[in-house]
């Protein structure tokens, strides 16, 4: 059976070697996980049955929001998110779901301190939303910081020129979302001032390379 991971640029994932370890380790035999890289996901449904036999597939930037309209049947979370991760192919129905915003809780929840009380997402796209939905299971309240601004979030959205250091005294938690900073452009970074960074904040980056 066939695993995999669509996305457009890949190169940097590590998800390929993750996997077949995953399955060397559980004994897991007849099983691949590859990486497919397209440039749109008109044709996403042709293409992974032209591959034949592939029983799922996670989905990265910038198609976790998109590959919703492609989906049979969508789980409460996806509803919830607006975006989707993890697609299961069963009775040739495609079933969505979304694992990001509880691998996101699971790895903030214990680090939390008291001072921990609201947070800043940088970005607007299905990652931002899956943190979101993460920090409200968590009862953290949020605003969004985008380039420019989303009138659908209303007041819960400001631009990056109104970011002022009263921001992050009121919240303390600054999660990056967004895809600055990924393979191959490595130096780039969200246009936040970093000198209004205080020793209580408490900085995520979502990014891996």
């Amino acid at each position: 059976m066939k695993l995999g991971l669509i996305g457009k640029k890949l190169s940097h994932s590590f998800s390929k070697q993750y996997f077949e370890k995953k399955f060397d380790s559980l004994k897991i035999r007849n099983f691949t996980y590859d990486l497919w890289e397209i440039d749109n996901l008109k044709n996403i449904r042709k293409f992974i049955e032209n591959k034949k036999n592939v029983l799922g597939f996670n989905i990265t930037i910038p198609y976790k929001t998109e590959i919703i309209e492609y989906l049979d049947i969508v789980s409460d979370e996806v509803k919830g998110i607006g975006a989707c991760n993890c697609v299961l192919i069963k009775n040739n129905q495609w079933i969505g779901f979304n694992t990001d915003w509880w691998g996101f809780m699971k790895m903030i929840e214990n680090k939390l301190e008291p001072h921990h009380h609201a947070a800043i997402i940088l970005g607007t796209g299905g990652s931002a939303k899956a943190v979101s939905y993460a920090l409200k299971k968590l009862h953290i309240p949020f605003i969004f910081v985008s380039r420019k601004f989303q009138p659908h979030l209303s007041n819960q959205c400001i631009t990056y020129d109104q970011l002022h250091p009263q921001h992050f005294l009121e919240y303390p938690i600054i999660i990056n979302t967004t895809p600055l900073g990924m393979f191959p452009d490595t130096s780039s970074i969200p246009p936040i001032p970093i000198n209004f960074i205080y020793e209580k904040n408490f900085v995520i980056d979502i990014i891996y390379n």
